[in-house]
This record gives structure tokens, sequence and C-alpha cells, in this order.
């Protein structure tokens, strides 16, 4: 027999032992749990840098700035936050789902067209964001704001770019690069803004600098690391090839972003529209205190999303229903749970992480707890909708919450201050959740009836034979 042939059998014979390895062998967890618990301690480890050292940010610049300051950061930073939402879906989802796929063995060529991408989108996001720096200067009389826009457009290209080094490494499975860029935004994001503080120097302009260089810092390590990494390209491509491709992938996760961001964010502009940067200042300081819940449920969602696909693939309809029941309810619980704490405890907490400021807004913190418990009920169905390919459905339910935020929260924000603006996420909460159990349902009927449809049309044909 030839050698060939006994190389090709003994590695088959190789594969199938090693895939049939015990449960729980000693094999088993060598191999396979050991690696794969390191890469998921490293991808929380990473997101956890990253998200928290934001989230800190968030504190210590309430605790640290005036809150006409504060106030400018929290309404350039939620503009930014819409931001990313749109650069996440033209730019990064499509990258995890085309890098596996249609590019999979031209990885650096592909990178490298997304990298001349990330310019041109950044060129445009600069030009508009420079546009309302000298808008809010000129029309709306804030140089607060102005110069808080200002420090956006200069940091925005840099810290897209350092989401985007971040992502590349999980195309392959390989977060401690990531992580390890990621340490270094955070330790000089807050470092650098405790030493804009000390000399006097800090404002919502120079906390965006600090974080446009701490990204650029991470950015350029992780750029390194990933040049050295790639295999060599094995084809040059245009960027507007990406272009085309990402677009039309992108164009319903684009427009899920945009109403996605309406019934949490807008108010903010709003706020301060009506009452001015302070007020907009404790509506962000409210909004601080959810900020763990809402980062530790994206991590949790994106560990669930492919179980969910799993389930869906595999048992159908009723259990689909089934983790959809068990999802909600975990998240809901969490919810409550964390919100037990710290209610009895809102004004000594807003004492220590704010140093005696918006301690008015502590009053308000129960109603906020309820909304966030809301918005947790979605999470479930939500889901469920994505690991069954019906994005679609996420922008009707964003929809009719957006529809709520605009046509009764501005004027429920403009007759009664901050009450307004939690009652109306309240209620957008609600439509959000109702519309995404009703498409769910929807979905899952339609599923469930498709072979029912497919054996009807057999029929003829089976009788005919």
């Amino acid at each position: 027999m030839p050698i060939g042939i006994e190389n090709g059998e003994a590695t088959k014979v190789e594969t199938v032992e090693e895939n049939s390895a015990p449960l729980f062998s000693r094999r088993f967890i060598v191999e396979k749990f050991f690696p794969w618990m390191m890469k998921g301690g490293l991808a929380l480890l990473d997101f956890g840098l990253f998200s928290g050292s934001n989230f800190l940010m968030g504190i210590l610049l309430a605790r640290w700035m005036v809150p006409e300051q504060y106030g400018a950061y929290a309404l350039v930073f939620s503009i930014f936050i819409l931001v990313t939402f749109l650069y996440q879906a033209l730019l990064l989802e499509p990258i995890s789902v085309f890098s596996g796929t249609t590019y999979s063995h031209n990885l650096r060529g592909y990178l490298k067209s997304n990298f001349w991408l990330h310019w041109g989108i950044s060129a445009v996001i600069c030009v508009v964001m420079a546009a309302i720096a000298i808008g809010a200067k000129v029309w709306w009389h804030s140089p607060a704001a102005a110069m808080g826009f200002a420090g956006m457009t200069a940091a925005t290209p840099f810290i897209l770019i350092h989401g985007l080094g971040r992502r590349s490494f999980y195309l392959k499975l390989s977060p401690g690069p990531a992580a390890f860029g990621s340490s270094f935004y955070c330790i000089l994001v807050v470092a650098g803004s405790f030493g804009l503080y000390k000399f006097g120097w800090l404002s919502a302009f120079s906390a965006f600098l600090a974080m446009g260089f701490a990204a650029l810092v991470g950015g350029v390590i992780m750029l390194i690391q990933l040049n050295a990494k790639l295999e060599p390209a094995t084809a040059s491509m245009h960027a507007s090839e990406t272009w085309n491709k990402h677009w039309n992938y992108g164009k319903w996760a684009l427009g899920t972003c945009i109403v996605g961001w309406v019934p949490t964010y807008v108010y903010i502009p709003v706020v301060s529209k009506f009452f001015g940067l302070a007020m907009a200042a404790e509506l962000r300081a409210l909004m601080n205190l959810g900020g763990p819940v809402l980062q530790t449920y994206a991590a949790l969602s994106m560990l669930f999303l492919p179980f969910a696909a799993r389930v869906q693939g595999t048992q159908g309809r009723l259990a689909s229903n089934g983790l959809t029941r068990k999802l909600t309810a975990l998240f809901v619980a969490g919810a409550l749970a964390y919100w037990m704490v710290l209610i009895p405890f809102r004004r000594p907490i807003f004492d220590l992480l704010y140093a005696g400021k918006y301690i008015n807004a502590s009053s308000l913190l129960p109603l906020f707890a309820a909304e966030t418990v809301i918005w947790s009920a979605a999470l479930g169905p939500a889901i469920v909708l994505r690991a069954m390919e019906y994005p679609r459905a996420l922008f009707f339910a964003n929809g009719a919450a957006s529809v709520v935020a605009v046509v009764f929260g501005i004027p429920a924000t403009r007759y009664f201050g901050l009450r307004g603006v939690i009652w109306s996420m309240v209620i957008a909460n609600v439509f959000y959740v109702a519309v995404a159990f009703i498409l769910l349902e929807k979905k899952l009927h339609e599923a469930e009836s498709m072979p029912k449809k497919i054996a009807v049309s057999r029929q003829p044909e089976e009788a005919a034979v």
C-alpha cells in the first residue's frame, strides 16, 4: 500500500480518536476544557478592561468635573455611543461574519482593506462632528459643548481603530493580545484623566483627548501584534469591494442601531436643550449606576447567542420557547437582585461616588431601576430572535420604543424634567418588550408550520408516484 494512503488513514484514525475522547477525561480537560476556559477568561478580561475603564471614567469625571462640564461630556458621549453603534454595524459585525466565510483564506488582505475603510468612515465622522462643534459654539452658544465635540472629533478615529484591533484578534479566537492592548487603554485613560484633574486641566475636551491617546497607544500595540500573527495576503482587495459587501450586510443592523439608540440616549440632548448641561449631568449620573447591569448583560448575550442558535437548530420551537423564558427570568432576576442591594443605600452611594453632587437625582433611582428591569426582560426574546437570523424583528421592536420616546418622551421631558424622562423610558421599554415577544411568537409559529407546508405540497407528487 502506498505510503501516502497509510499516512492519510493514520491521520483519520487519530482525528476520530481525538473527537471521541470521553467527556471530562484527562485528555479532554487538557486539550479542550483548559484552552477554552483560558480564552473565555481572557475575553471577559478584555471586555472588562475596556468597558470597565469607560464606566470608571464616567464615575470619576462626574466626581471631578463641575456639573456644566460633566453635562457637556455626557452630551458628547451620548453622540459618541451612536457613532460606535454605526461603526459596529458597518465594520465590526460584517468583519466577524466575512472573515470566517468569504475571506477566511485571505484575512490579511481583507483586514487591510478594512483598515483603509476605517479611515474613510472616520473622515466622514470627523467632518460631521467638527460641524456640530461649530454649531454648538455659534448657534447654541455653548462653549463647553463645542469644546467637547472638538475633543471627540480628534479622538474618535483612534478610539474606533482600537475597537477594530480588538475585534481582529477574535477572528482567530485569540483574545489574549486584545486584553493586553486593552490593559494599556485602561491604565492610560484613568491615569491621564487623574493627571489632568490634578493640574486643573480636566474638561470635556481634555477627557476625550485622554481617551483618544490611550486608544492610540493600545491600538498601535495591537496592530503590531496583529501584523506579526497574520499570514501573508493571497490577493489584494479594494476598499470599494469591501464597502459594498459590508453595506449589503449591515443595512438592517444600521437601522437597528439608530432606533436602538433613540429610546435611551436621545434624552441627554433633549434635556440639554430644555434645561441646560447641569441637568444632563444629573441624568448621566443616574445612568452610570445602570452600567454594571448593561455591561454584564452585554457579555452574557455574546455567550448565550451561539447556544441559542444550537437550540433553535436542533430542538425546534418548544425548546426555543423554553429557552426564552429561562433567559428572561435570569436577566430579570439579576437586575432585581442588583437594584435591591443599591436602592436602600442610594443616598450614601451618590455621596460616595459623586462627592455629594447630584443627591437630588438619587430620589429617581427606584424609577430608573424599574426601567432597567423592564429592559432586561427583552433580552431573552432578543437573543433568540438573533439566533433565528431575524434581526429585522429587533428593528421593529426598537422602532416602537423610539416612536414612544419621540412622541411622548420629548413633551414629557419639557414639562416634567428628569421624572418625565424616566417615565418615558419605562413606557418605551414596555413597548419594546411587548413587540419583541409578539414578533418572536410569530416567527416561532412560522418556523413550526414551514415543515407542514412542505409536507402538504409534496402529497400530490407522492400520490401520483
